[in-house]
């Protein structure tokens, strides 16, 4: 149980430092990648927050449905670097936070 813990404070943390950091993202952009960035930072912790108000096979479903928002931070993420959006060293910080919360999510999903 304190597994799960801990990706909620990291899920906080990822959402706490990339949504200020988006606000830096090119303005034609705002509405397109940026919001999705945004909305698939998001969707992922409140995912967390309803599988952990579940049990059985609806928290399955839905810490699927977050492995799916995390891998669409991981795409947007990618792109915002390829574009010279994000710096390298800011870009290493993400994927790092990323990565851990990954090693957790499927931590919990295999417990689940």
């Amino acid at each position: 149980m304190s597994e799960e813990m801990v990706i909620f404070t990291r899920a906080y943390d990822l959402v706490s430092w990339l949504l200020p950091l988006t606000q830096n993202f090119p303005r034609s952009q705002r509405f397109v990648i940026t919001q999705r960035l945004q909305n698939a930072a998001l969707n992922f912790q409140e995912l967390l927050i309803e599988a952990n108000a579940q049990r059985g096979s609806m928290r399955a479903e839905k810490l699927r449905d977050a492995d799916v928002e995390l891998r669409k931070v991981r795409l947007y993420l990618r792109l915002s670097q390829k574009w010279d959006w994000i710096k390298e060293n800011q870009y290493r910080h993400v994927s790092a936070m990323v990565a851990e919360i990954g090693r957790l999510l499927g931590g919990w999903k295999k417990a689940s």
